[in-house]
């Protein structure tokens, strides 16, 4: 592929878990921010929360930026124009969710830019409460995803991705037969067990007592410990739509937390 200053930095970041002490400067923070604010946007409705707290934050990063589905300040604006927002919830909020996707990916391209690292934690909407609370969120904002960001203090290698055939689509999308989906799977899979990436972490997710457990940490790759996610978690809607309600985005009717 074309190599450049930008593409060769988009192909080379990875996730960064272990941060140097170093706090970044305020204008790189600055930097940062101001170039996710810079990123596309349907309506502007990202919106960043930051802490310094080194003990706090995760992987005691000294950065964690909280980037956030931020309707409640549309809305701000909507009222001194004289409007009252008639959309509703769910669509303005996949209009929002968009909008601070954007943002975030622009600070980590802009971090890294700067000769900085950073990794996603997306739980954020799960710990709403919690980040309701430490930050006085007003309703209609959602904390979409927890961004660490910091000064590396590890060069993990770049982690494999899916082949082009099985991600680029051209005129229509393909059936997707089993020796095409092999493919892909061994790509991932082979990739990550050269890495030692299971193994290095020590981290495989549990199978509930009934199932057989087929794998160890020799052969326990990525194939698997997605599909176990995507398997074994998130069975229940009402999860997401409370936290939602908790919020203050109304997507079902008569679901309201009080």
């Amino acid at each position: 592929m074309i190599g450049n200053p930008v593409t060769d930095a988009l192909m080379s970041r990875k996730s960064i878990r272990k941060y140097r002490v170093e706090q970044p400067s305020d204008e790189e923070v600055d930097t940062v921010v101001r170039a996710g604010q810079q990123a596309p946007f349907a309506m502007q409705m990202g919106s960043v929360l930051l802490s310094r707290d080194s003990v706090r934050n995760v992987f005691r990063a000294p950065l964690q930026f909280v980037i956030c589905a931020d309707v409640h300040r549309m809305e701000k604006v909507m009222e001194r124009r004289g409007w009252k927002r008639a959309a509703s919830d769910l669509y303005t909020l996949l209009f929002a969710v968009q909008d601070a996707a954007y943002m975030a990916q622009n600070m980590v391209t802009a971090a890294e830019s700067l000769g900085m690292g950073s990794c996603y934690i997306g739980a954020a909407p799960f710990m709403a409460g919690r980040i309701r609370g430490e930050y006085n969120l007003p309703d209609r904002v959602l904390p979409l995803v927890i961004l660490t960001m910091g000064y590396p203090a590890e060069d993990p290698p770049v982690r494999p991705r899916y082949p082009m055939e099985f991600h680029l689509f051209e005129d229509s999308y393909p059936e997707m037969g089993d020796d095409a989906v092999d493919r892909a799977m061994n790509v991932m899979d082979e990739g990550y067990l050269d890495q030692d990436y299971y193994r290095r972490a020590n981290y495989m997710i549990q199978l509930p007592k009934d199932m057989e457990e087929k794998y160890d940490l020799d052969s326990y790759s990525w194939s698997e410990h997605i599909s176990r996610k995507l398997g074994l978690w998130g069975r229940d809607p009402e999860e997401l739509i409370r936290v939602l309600e908790l919020c203050g985005f109304h997507i079902c009717p008569g679901n309201e937390v009080e």
